[in-house]
């Protein structure tokens, strides 16, 4: 039998081990996950400023066609408002897209 250092207590030892072994598997886990691309990564700001401008895209012109038709059943102005709210509707959707586009992605 080996012969006890009476200084170390045989517990720390063992979970001084325990540690390593863990941070070493840890690391290799990482490695891993680089290697074969599986490693889970979080959507840039480029990712969330498409997402941005698509809501536009549909949101405004929607948005406005519809408060254009509400207008139009409550005045009994047929197709007018309708029209002139969807294309302002567009207008404002344009606008906000070129100030999402100045945005930096990174």
């Amino acid at each position: 039998m080996a012969a006890k250092d009476p200084g170390q207590d045989p517990e720390s030892v063992g979970d001084q081990r325990l540690a390593s072994f863990e941070e070493r598997l840890k690391a290799i886990q990482q490695a891993e996950q680089v290697r074969t691309g599986t490693k889970q990564r979080k959507p840039g700001k480029g990712y969330s400023q498409g997402n941005r401008v698509l809501a536009e895209l549909i949101a405004g012109p929607a948005g406005g066609a519809l408060l254009g038709w509400c207008f139009d059943r409550w005045f009994g102005t047929s197709p007018w408002f309708l029209l002139a709210m969807l294309f302002l509707g567009i207008g404002v959707a344009f606008r906000n897209i070129v100030r999402i586009s100045k945005e930096r992605p990174e």
